[in-house]
């Protein structure tokens, strides 16, 4: 493939050829059909594309894959493939080797974030973060480098989207993980076939409408059982893959709202689940890492995936914040306290949040990397202020709409029908109308779609979802000391403490070129 690196744009021959080319979203949707088992209240889900719990968030991101065979949206999406199928790609589905091809790879991301509001956390493209290194970094994969070549070509030519599971259930967290082996996801036997493997992974955010599952181990605690060593692809619909769904919000909005009730839930919920593993044959050729401890410990950071992963995540945060601010601003000119001093304070506070962000999204990219494997990786440093600050800011922005908007997110009817009603139209014009001659179903549709987005259980889950985007709050503090550690910065801010403190003592100056008070 290293012939192959040059060459990004994409021509119109290579458009209208017969190359490689991404499924369209009705392609995708066709996927979804494959008779994977889901289970939903207690019973198991015929098609997930026509239920009424996912049937919507499929279809947002039916228009993601739909985006990229659309001349008019397609532009700062798709490059040429470099697999030698003359085809194209999603842009963060190839390794990048510039400052100007991770560029292009997060002008992708920003482009499919955009469709989604930023809303939708885990896109095809999240995952497309560790798919690249397959290409890049292969040799890191050995002796599974085959499967990597492979996978990475395939993933590239068919945007295939992978789910994201390598937490161990919340269970004796306390206890090494062979202690647990009955809960946690673990190789029960190695056959001539693959790996057999069983146990259960938290959270597999938006399992549900994915193809593939990525399993691997992250956590504080390390492995030291090869049992517990693997990381390895697996189709959603391989024998013995089950998924328990929590509460769908979109299943709610359906039974109980409207669009005009809920407008994200009802649309953007990535349903989080429960993956469980009863027997499940891993073929040989679809595993990347096993019986190796070090490398099981030192995965994520070993292959590249965690830099390239973040960059993906502060893009799609940075559009998630362009649209909250622009919400902020909506609910308070509907309530008439936008030009209140205080609230301006505020207003300031989050569009500060939102520069942050997007200022670390450019850092990553002009100040990348060189890999080991000669492609570039997003700037480490910016890449961990992100992590940590997501965590630390997010719950503030959410803080700042109850403060500013306080009642006035709760002051609404209970559904859209009530406009419907000849009795209480009058009522709901006069007395739920917005400031500056907004009427009654415009402030509601603007309150709704905020208390959407910040008030209800689905605002709720996005606050723990970031909070808890880069791992515990406690660990990625405490990574940033170690990598600080490892790289001698930490010995560097020391030395300057020392350089200034070796200036003076007891008796005063000791360098030749200041002037004691005795002097």
């Amino acid at each position: 493939m290293n012939d192959q690196r040059h060459g990004w744009d994409v021509t119109a021959e290579i458009l209208g050829n017969s190359g490689s080319r991404p499924p369209t979203g009705e392609e995708y949707l066709e996927s979804l059909r494959d008779g994977r088992e889901v289970w939903f209240r207690g019973e198991k889900v015929a098609d997930v594309t026509s239920h009424i719990a996912f049937r919507n968030s499929a279809r947002m991101l039916a228009r993601l894959y739909d985006a990229l065979h659309d001349a008019d949206r397609n532009k700062n999406l798709i490059v040429a493939t470099d697999t030698g199928s003359n085809g194209y790609t999603h842009g963060f589905f190839r390794a990048p080797y510039t400052v100007e091809d991770l560029q292009r790879g997060a002008d992708a991301c920003e482009a499919w974030a955009r469709m989604t509001y930023g809303w939708m956390g885990r896109t095809p493209d999240f995952k497309a973060a560790f798919l690249t290194t397959l290409g890049s970094n292969e040799e890191y994969y050995s002796p599974f480098q085959e499967n990597a070549k492979r996978w990475y070509r395939k993933a590239q030519e068919q945007v295939t989207f992978f789910n994201h599971a390598i937490v161990n259930p919340p269970i004796d967290r306390n206890r090494p993980m062979e202690e647990v082996r009955d809960a946690y996801m673990h190789v029960e036997a190695e056959t001539d076939a693959g790996l057999v493997v069983s146990g259960a992974k938290v959270v597999a955010t938006g399992s549900v409408l994915s193809q593939m599952n990525f399993i691997s181990n992250a956590g504080p605690i390390p492995v030291r059982d090869k049992a517990f060593s693997g990381t390895f692809a697996v189709p959603m619909n391989a024998p013995g893959v089950k998924l328990i769904c929590r509460p769908s919000y979109e299943y709610n909005a359906a039974v109980s709202g409207s669009p005009f009730d809920n407008p994200l839930s009802s649309r953007l919920d990535e349903n989080d689940a429960i993956l469980v593993f009863d027997k499940v044959l891993v073929p040989w050729e679809d595993v990347f890492c096993y019986d190796d401890i070090d490398k099981a410990n030192s995965f994520f950071i070993g292959s590249g995936f965690a830099l390239r992963g973040r960059l993906q995540g502060c893009v799609r945060l940075a559009v998630k914040l362009d649209f909250i601010c622009g919400l902020f601003l909506k609910g308070l000119e509907m309530t008439g306290a936008k030009d209140f001093y205080g609230v301006q304070v505020r207003i300031g506070e989050m569009i500060t949040y939102r520069h942050l962000f997007w200022t670390l999204a450019r850092a990553m990219v002009k100040g990348a990397e060189r890999w080991s494997d000669g492609s570039v990786v997003p700037n480490a440093e910016a890449g961990e202020v992100f992590r940590v600050m997501l965590g630390v800011l997010y719950p503030r922005v959410r803080e700042i709409f109850q403060q500013d908007l306080a009642s006035a997110l709760i002051y609404t009817n209970s559904n859209s029908s009530d406009f419907d009603s000849e009795e209480l139209a009058g009522y709901l014009d006069k007395y739920a109308r917005g400031s500056n001659g907004a009427s009654g179903d415009e402030r509601m549709k603007v309150v709704k779609l905020i208390w959407d987005a910040m008030g209800s259980e689905f605002g709720s889950r996005h606050e723990l979802y970031e909070r808890n985007y880069g791992g515990s709050h406690e660990m990625v503090k405490i990574l940033s000391y170690k990598g600080a550690q490892a790289t001698g910065q930490v010995a560097d801010f020391v030395a300057m403490v020392d350089e200034c403190m070796s200036e003076y003592d007891v008796h005063g100056w000791t360098v030749p070129d200041l002037v004691n008070p005795t002097d």
